[in-house]
């Protein structure tokens, strides 16, 4: 069977989006480093715990949610534990599992540094789009989901906080 390459079309697609997906984190790390000296996955860690009922999620949750194996975010947390804005306790409602937990501290941090991790997402990613290309680019990504994700159990839905069925 014949190789079927990538169309011109599809091709200039796939490599627009392999340089937009390394260039934002980029262009967001950057901010959150001169910002508050923090990267851009730690960052993430932040804000999945501050979106969290109570401000706590269980470590396998957060891995999911932050895209981060067992082991980076066990290492990632623990650097925000050094710096007062997260830490580690039991789940009180199985005593098995860890649930991270942000501060008041990290509260603030987030509070803090939110504006202008928005401001540069704004800049970077929608700032050169009309209204019609960002709707046009939320539904193609949609679709991509749908194909990659089709359970919807490992994406995080805009504005919904609940755990994956199972």
């Amino acid at each position: 069977m014949a190789t079927r390459w990538l169309d011109d079309e599809q091709q200039r697609a796939w490599r627009a989006w392999l340089s937009v997906s390394e260039l934002v984190p980029r262009v967001l790390d950057a901010q959150l480093q001169r910002d508050v000296g923090l990267t851009h996955a730690a960052y993430v860690v932040l804000a999945m715990l501050s979106e969290a009922p109570g401000r706590a999620r269980r470590m396998s949750d957060l891995a999911r949610r932050a895209n981060q194996s067992q082991s980076r975010l066990s290492h990632t947390v623990g650097r925000l534990e050094e710096r007062g804005w997260v830490r580690r306790e039991r789940a009180a409602d199985d005593g098995r599992g860890n649930l991270a937990v942000l501060t008041d501290a990290g509260w603030e941090i987030v509070q803090q540094v939110a504006p202008g991790h928005v401001e540069a997402v704004r800049e970077a990613m929608f700032a050169p789009l009309s209204a019609d290309q960002t709707r046009a680019l939320r539904e193609a990504l949609e679709q991509v989901l749908e194909r990659l994700d089709p359970d919807h159990s490992l994406r995080i839905e805009h504005g919904a906080d609940a755990a994956p069925e199972g």
